[in-house]
């Protein structure tokens, strides 16, 4: 209908109501005109009339509880009150006191918060992945601790051409409305694979520009690096298609130690730390992997015990030569060595890290342990 807003009960977008609170007061003549022929139609006793008067106030959505008092007291309301069929929040509130209404116009809208849509973007390469009905979780930074079950309601059909992501579409149960319109949210989706797939933790992968490989622990501390290659890739599990087979076991820490010093280009085959050929005639602790090696100092420091020396191969390890950052040992005496010097050097791995624990000049003048 056409008319005027005289009265507006709520204020602002984003006021809750209650079914049956009153919302706005609207003044119409054709609403005026259908009570006239109700209280006619009663006046009359004309049961067919009543009834046909009654569904046109229905269908201008005219309360019941307005419809049984205006057959009651049979007085027409110039101003007819509406209230608000549900519970929920006042949203797109595009009315004031005064504004002239008529049939097409919004007033409001009233939205209920029982249950609600999250909307997430996922990678384009994801996609496939996610169906409706997949079950989804999500957590919020406004309420840490808490966690939200839903499921996936819908796959948006077309993808964004900036971001090349896919929207999609939560649903979950909002619990006490702790979740409100335009909250940020942590979303877990969670799918399953069509076939049963190998998988390793994936701290184990070493990543490189060239090829993603693994080091197997073949036992008796032996190793060896395997080029593997990866499919999807998760917080905590890669799945591996091939280069490893169900039950081998790879190194999960200091994996990037014992292939800190290969190159990307020329991985390895094969270490072992127990090697039967000796670089040095004393005895040493095998339970800690050690070697000789020659090398250039480049930089000192002496305050901070570190040394940066190029060296040359190392045979027992097939280990190619390598300019690299080294610990030296507290009891160490550094003085006389310089930059530049031609040194051969005993070194430790311990903790993951390369300590110096030997240094002879190759000049003749230094000889320290």
């Amino acid at each position: 209908v056409e008319g005027w807003i005289e009265k507006l009960y709520v204020k602002t977008a984003g006021d809750p109501v209650a079914a049956g609170q009153p919302l706005y007061e609207l003044y119409s003549p054709q609403l005026v005109n259908a009570q006239e022929e109700l209280v006619l139609a009663v006046s009359r006793n004309n049961a067919r009339l009543v009834d046909a008067s009654e569904e046109r106030l229905r269908a201008l959505q005219i309360d019941d509880a307005v419809i049984s008092a205006l057959k009651r007291d049979k007085r027409v309301r110039q101003r007819v009150v509406f209230y608000a069929p549900q519970s929920g929040v006042i949203d797109n509130l595009n009315i004031r006191e005064g504004f002239y209404v008529k049939p097409g116009t919004t007033l409001m809208s009233l939205g209920t918060l029982d249950h609600v849509w999250v909307e997430a973007e996922i990678f384009a390469r994801q996609a496939a992945l996610v169906v409706p009905g997949a079950p989804v979780s999500i957590s919020l930074d406004y309420l840490p601790g808490e966690r939200w079950q839903g499921k996936v309601d819908y796959v948006y059909p077309t993808l964004d051409p900036t971001t090349r992501t896919v929207r999609v579409r939560l649903r979950f149960s909002n619990r006490d409305n702790l979740l409100k319109p335009n909250m940020f949210a942590q979303v877990s989706i969670f799918t399953e694979a069509e076939q049963a797939t190998t998988v390793i933790p994936r701290e184990a992968l070493i990543r490189t520009g060239s090829q993603n490989r693994v080091v197997m622990a073949l036992g008796e501390g032996r190793f060896k690096s395997v080029e593997v290659q990866t499919g999807r890739i998760g917080d905590k599990l890669v799945e591996v298609r091939s280069g490893l087979s169900e039950g081998d076991q790879v190194v999960v820490s200091a994996q990037f130690l014992l292939d800190s010093e290969s190159s990307k280009r020329a991985g390895f085959t094969r270490m072992n730390h127990a090697n039967d050929v000796a670089d040095t005639a004393e005895p040493q602790d095998m339970s800690i992997p050690s070697a000789w090696a020659d090398g250039v100092i480049n930089s000192l420091d002496e305050v901070a015990r570190l040394m940066n020396i190029s060296r040359g191969a190392i045979a027992k390890w097939q280990r190619p030569p390598a300019t690299m950052d080294f610990a030296v040992e507290e009891s160490l005496n550094l003085s006389g060595f310089n930059p530049g010097d031609k040194i051969r050097f005993r070194f430790e791995i311990r903790d993951q890290s390369f300590i110096v624990t030997e240094v002879q000049s190759l000049d003749g003048e230094h000889d320290h342990d």
